[in-house]
C-alpha cells in the first residue's frame, strides 16, 4: 500500500442501520453543524487529538469513521513525509463530501477490509458513541481496531465525555438538550439526527469508564486527557508488542 494508492471501496454495509441513514442525511452540512454546536471547540479538541496521535510517527495511519475527513486532514498536516493516511466510513455521502485527497474506504468499522497488523495508528473522532449500541458491541469494535493495528501501534480516540464536576456536568447536559436538536435541525434541515445526538451525548461513558473498555479490548498503556472541564476527552492506548 503506497502513498499514491487509492484503496478500493468495500461493499456498502448490508442492512444499513438507522444510524447509517441518519448520518447520510446530514452529510452536506455535517462539518458546519459540528462547529456551530460546539462553538468551534470541536476543532480545538480534534487538533489536540491529532497532535497526540501524530507524535510517535509511523507510515500507515487509519482514521475510522472519518465522515467528511476533518480528522484525516488534521493528521495529514502533522504526518511525516511518505505517511499514508487512509479515511474509512460507512456512509458514502459523507465520503463524497470529503475535501482532502486522502484515500477513502467505504466500510463498516466493525468489519474492516484490512489484514491483521496493517496500521501504525488508528484514530476515531466523535464517533465512538455511535459504535455503542451496547458495551459488548463497542468492545467488539475496539477489538477490531486492535486487530488491524501493528504490535506497538497506537489507538487515539477523541469523544465527548462526562465532566466530573456535577454542576459542570448538569450545565453541559442542559446545553446539549436545549441546543443540539434545535440548532442542528435548523442548520441541516433535519431534526431527527440531532435529536439522536442529543440523546447519546449525556448517556455515553465518562473518561475512566471508556478507558476500562479500551483495556478490556486488549490495549495497554491506556491514558486520557480531559478537555474543557471534561466535556471531551482524548484517549490514547497501545497494542502490546
Amino acid at each position: 500500500m503506497s502513498a499514491q494508492t487509492t484503496l478500493p471501496p468495500a461493499e456498502t454495509p448490508s442492512g444499513a442501520s438507522g444510524v447509517h441513514a441518519l448520518f447520510c442525511r446530514i452529510a452536506r452540512t455535517y462539518e458546519l453543524a459540528n462547529h456551530a454546536l460546539t462553538l468551534g471547540l470541536d476543532v480545538i479538541w480534534r487538533n489536540r487529538a491529532a497532535s497526540i496521535a501524530a507524535g510517535d510517527g509511523g507510515q500507515r495511519w487509519l482514521d475510522v469513521c472519518t465522515g467528511t475527513g476533518d480528522m484525516a486532514r488534521a493528521l495529514r498536516k502533522r504526518a511525516p513525509q511518505d505517511t499514508l493516511v487512509v479515511g474509512l466510513d460507512f456512509c458514502l455521502p459523507m465520503l463524497q463530501h470529503a475535501k482532502d485527497p486522502t484515500p477513502l474506504v467505504l466500510s463498516d468499522a466493525r468489519t474492516m477490509p484490512f489484514a491483521d497488523n496493517t496500521f501504525d495508528l488508528l484514530t476515531v473522532s466523535f464517533a465512538t458513541r455511535n459504535l455503542r449500541s451496547a458495551d459488548e458491541a463497542l468492545l467488539a469494535t475496539l477489538r477490531e481496531f486492535h486487530r488491524v493495528l501493528k504490535p506497538g501501534g497506537r489507538y487515539v480516540n477523541v469523544e465527548t465525555s462526562q465532566p466530573p464536576c456535577p454542576l459542570v456536568r448538569w450545565a453541559f447536559h442542559t446545553f446539549v438538550a436545549v441546543t443540539v436538536r434545535a440548532l442542528g435541525g435548523r442548520i441541516a434541515g433535519a431534526g431527527a439526527p440531532y435529536g439522536y445526538l442529543a440523546h447519546t451525548i449525556p448517556r455515553f461513558h465518562g473518561a475512566p469508564e471508556l478507558a476500562q473498555l479500551i483495556s478490556r479490548a486488549g490495549f495497554e498503556d491506556v491514558t486520557y486527557r480531559r478537555m474543557t472541564l471534561g466535556a471531551a476527552a482524548v484517549h490514547r492506548a497501545v497494542k502490546p508488542r
